[in-house]
């Protein structure tokens, strides 16, 4: 048998082992500690992905439809879109500065004549008519005016991108539709705009005909504009606050592109069913004529 003295010597001997034991892990836990931190804060590369701007992001699992596929198509081209491609009959009638006053005789006339169409509307109109964005949907799509129809070439870029916000996000407020298309005030557009546009996520649209109606067009006459230069892929720029237009609108262009075998579509509708190329995007409004058409002039509305 140990003496006490012995057996007190084990007792520490063991004890000191273990904490040399516990000291040894403890080191060696920290040492590797700040390897491991390291090591997870390594940045990863990653590949560039392309996100779709806001308006029309595509939210998986569901599908994507055409119509957003398409918008996100003309959205990466930034290029306005003058017309459709010209291989269908599809024509898009439009409709600038409202809502106002003819707003609701429009949509009497378009659901009577089983017609659709695109309304481009002013946000600062919205505040005296807050309830006929939601009756346009019902058979039009909505495209955003600008909120004080203001010259945007004139305007600095957080101006330009204010404008077009405030009036998308009253809208959105509204009718819970999201803005995706766009038309400068007057036509007056450049690269800049374009590209200002696009950082919201909408495609700037401009037209292949223009009615005349602001000028002060009568209605035979803005029939007349109508009937010599439409064809299959038209987008018609009109204003829903003449009552010319409106008359025009009932009495000729209506029962014009009926006979001539033309459907209106929304804008929307017409970039889907026949979409535009982009060596036809490129070529402006020339790209919407053939070379032995006759091709109206782009005035600024």
């Amino acid at each position: 048998m140990f003496s006490p003295a012995r057996r007190a010597n084990k007792r520490w001997l063991l004890v000191g082992t273990v904490v040399a034991l516990v000291c040894a892990g403890t080191f060696t836990r920290s040492a590797l500690e700040p390897v491991r931190q390291s090591s997870s804060r390594r940045p990863v590369e990653l590949k560039r992905v392309h996100v779709p701007s806001p308006p029309i992001r595509l939210l998986f699992p569901r599908r994507p439809t055409s119509i957003e596929l398409e918008l996100a198509r003309l959205l990466r081209l930034r290029l306005p879109i003058y017309c459709g491609g010209r291989r269908t009959h599809d024509v898009a009638l439009t409709f600038d500065d409202g809502p106002g006053p003819y707003s609701q005789l429009a949509l009497r006339i378009l659901h009577h004549a089983r017609a659709h169409a695109t309304f481009f509307v002013v946000g600062r109109e919205l505040q005296y008519w807050p309830s006929i964005p939601k009756e346009e949907l019902r058979l039009a799509a909505l495209g955003d005016h600008t909120w004080t129809h203001r010259m945007l070439t004139w305007l600095g870029n957080d101006i330009v991108r204010t404008e077009l916000a405030r009036t998308a996000n009253t809208v959105e407020r509204t009718t819970e539709d999201r803005l995706v298309l766009f038309r400068p005030p007057y036509g007056a557009t450049n690269a800049r705009i374009v590209r200002d546009a696009a950082a919201l996520g909408m495609v700037e649209i401009l037209w292949s005909i223009d009615t005349r109606d602001s000028e002060g067009a009568s209605w035979l006459q803005i029939a007349a504009n109508v009937s010599r230069f439409v064809q299959g892929g038209s987008i018609i720029l009109m204003h829903e606050n003449h009552g010319q237009t409106i008359r025009a609108l009932k009495f000729k262009i209506l029962p014009l592109l009926h006979a001539r075998h033309l459907v209106t579509v929304t804008v929307p509708q017409l970039l889907t069913r026949d979409p535009p190329t982009k060596s036809q995007l490129s070529r402006g409004l020339s790209g919407c004529y053939g070379p032995h058409q006759a091709m109206p002039g782009l005035a600024n509305r």
